[in-house]
């Protein structure tokens, strides 16, 4: 299965359903291949970060 992360409620829907439940900083996200996932809305800066860097997006000033 998936490692992913979610808030901590989530753990037994994850792995009921055969993923790996990983515990992150509120402010972390976790990247599995082409998942990105994360905690709570803390961790929207890295999320998103991860999600463009996945996606091959370049931003410049």
């Amino acid at each position: 299965g998936r490692r992913c992360s979610a808030y901590p409620a989530c753990a037994p829907e994850v792995q009921a359903a055969g993923g790996q439940f990983v515990e992150r900083d509120w402010t972390e996200a976790l990247v599995d291949g082409q998942l990105v996932t994360a905690p709570a809305w803390p961790a929207h800066p890295a999320w998103l970060g991860a999600f463009l860097e996945l996606l091959g997006t370049r931003i410049e000033p």
